[in-house]
C-alpha cells in the first residue's frame, strides 16, 4: 500500500466540523455556466477532447510513442483520459507528483528531471513498487542514491541519461559523459539504462514557428550524435524521450525521438497563443479562469475577483475570451493579490456588476497548481469536477 500522502480536495475529511462551515463545491453536474462559483477552473471538454485526439492520432501517424506530460494538468482524470487514447504513461516533474497518479491507476511514470536527494531517491523506489517508474541523472554522484533507494525498497528502477540538447539547464554536454553515466547505471543490479531524455524547453517558446523548427533541428542533430557514440561503444537507446507542445511537430519528424513529452497541447493558454503555428499543427484553447465582477465604482473600469491568486502571470496578464455580441474588446491589464481590474476601449463594453467573464491564463501548468478542480463543461453545463490532485507536490 502507497503512504498517505495529499488527500484530495474532494476526499478532504469533515469530522469534527459543522455541516455550514465548509467551503461549498463551486459547481455541481448540471450546474449552468452563468452560476458556476468564482474565480474557478474550466475546460471547455468539446475542445480539450479534441485536443488529446489530435495529438495522439499525430504521434500514432509517426511511429512514436505519446507520454504526455502530467506537470501540466495535475490530474489523474486527464491522465486516463490520455492513456485510454493511446499514451503508453505520463511523464510527472517529481517524485511526489506522481503519487497520485499511481494510485489511480496509472502504471508507467517517468520522472524526466533528476532528484534532489536520498529521500527522494526512497521515495520513488517506494512507488516502483507500485509501477513502473524512470527517472533522469546526469552526475554520476545521483547514480549511487538511487541504487541504494532501489536495493533498501527491493524493486528496481529505469535510468535515463539526460544530455543538454541547447536547453542549458541540466543534461551533460557531450556522448563522453554520457557512455560514463550509462558505464555507472550497469554497475547497479537494482537500475537499468532506459535511453536517453533530449529535451528542450526554450524551443517551445519561440514566436516564429521557423525558429522553433531550427531549434529543434539543432537539438535532433545532437541527440543523434549522442546515439551514434553509444551505439559505437556497444550501447543501445531503446527510448529516446523529449519534444514539447511548441516542437512536436518538428519532433515527430526528426527520426530521433521514440517517444514524445507534450503537456500543455491539452489546455493551451496566452504564452502559446503567441506562437505562430501551422493551420495542421495548432491545437484549441480549452482552458479559461471564470471570474465575476465585484465592482464597477470607478466607472471606467471594472473590477473582477480573479488576481495573483488565481493565475500564473510569468508569461503575462491573462486574455479576456470574447463574446460573440462583444461591443468592443475587453483588456486585463492589472492583477493584485484578490483582484483584477479590466478596462476598455469603449466604456459602454464594460460589464455590469456581477457578470461572468472568462480569462485565457497566459501560462496553465502554474495556474493549476492554484486550483482544487477542474470544472468541465459541455457547451453551457456542467459536467464534472476533476480533483487536481498532483497540486502542491512538489517535492
Amino acid at each position: 500500500m502507497l503512504l498517505p500522502y495529499f488527500e484530495m480536495h474532494f476526499m478532504t475529511t469533515r469530522n469534527n466540523c459543522s455541516a455550514d462551515l465548509i467551503l461549498p463545491l463551486p459547481a455541481q453536474p448540471g450546474t449552468a455556466l452563468a452560476d458556476v462559483d468564482t474565480p474557478s477552473l474550466l475546460l471547455d471538454l468539446d475542445a480539450f477532447e479534441r485536443n488529446l485526439d489530435r495529438m495522439q492520432a499525430r504521434a500514432n501517424r509517426a511511429g512514436v510513442r505519446l507520454r504526455p506530460h502530467a506537470k501540466a494538468h495535475k490530474c489523474p482524470d486527464i491522465a486516463r483520459a490520455q492513456v485510454k487514447r493511446g499514451a503508453v504513461g505520463i511523464c510527472c516533474q517529481k517524485a511526489s507528483e506522481a503519487l497520485p497518479f499511481v494510485r489511480a491507476g496509472i502504471q508507467d511514470i517517468h520522472i524526466s528531471n533528476e532528484l534532489a536527494g536520498p529521500a527522494k531517491a526512497r521515495l520513488l523506489a517506494t512507488i516502483a513498487r507500485h509501477a513502473r517508474v524512470s527517472v533522469c541523472v546526469d552526475d554520476a554522484r545521483q547514480v549511487p542514491v538511487l541504487a541504494d533507494a532501489a536495493r533498501q525498497a527491493d524493486t528496481c528502477m529505469t535510468v535515463f541519461v539526460e544530455i543538454d540538447v541547447g536547453q542549458g539547464r541540466c543534461g551533460v554536454s557531450d556522448a563522453e559523459a554520457a557512455l560514463r553515466l550509462v558505464e555507472q547505471i550497469a554497475r547497479h543490479s537494482g537500475l537499468r539504462f532506459g535511453g536517453l531524455q533530449a529535451y528542450h524547453g526554450g524551443a517551445q517558446h519561440r514566436r516564429a514557428r521557423s525558429e522553433r523548427r531550427d531549434e529543434s533541428a539543432r537539438a535532433a542533430e545532437r541527440t543523434g550524435a549522442v546515439i551514434t557514440r553509444l551505439r559505437a561503444d556497444g550501447v543501445h537507446c531503446d527510448v529516446v524521450t523529449g519534444g514539447g507542445t511548441g516542437s512536436v511537430e518538428f519532433d515527430l519528424e526528426s527520426g530521433v525521438y521514440t517517444e514524445i513529452q507534450p503537456g500543455s497541447y491539452v489546455f493551451m493558454d496566452g504564452d502559446y497563443g503567441r506562437n505562430e503555428w501551422d493551420d495542421n499543427a495548432n491545437f484549441e484553447q480549452s482552458l479559461f479562469i471564470a471570474t465575476r465582477v465585484m465592482s464597477v465604482a470607478a466607472r471606467t473600469r471594472v473590477v473582477v475577483d480573479a488576481g495573483l491568486k488565481s493565475m500564473a502571470v510569468d508569461s503575462g496578464l491573462p486574455g479576456v475570451r470574447e463574446t460573440a455580441n462583444a461591443v468592443a474588446p475587453l483588456r486585463y491589464v492589472a492583477a493584485n493579490d484578490e483582484h483584477g481590474i479590466i478596462e476598455a476601449s469603449d466604456a459602454a463594453a464594460l460589464p455590469g456588476l456581477g457578470a461572468q467573464l472568462l480569462l485565457v491564463p497566459g501560462h496553465c501548468d502554474p495556474t493549476l497548481n492554484l486550483y482544487d478542480e477542474i470544472i468541465g463543461m459541455r457547451g453551457q453545463t456542467v459536467e464534472c469536477l476533476w480533483p487536481v490532485a498532483a497540486r502542491g507536490l512538489s517535492r
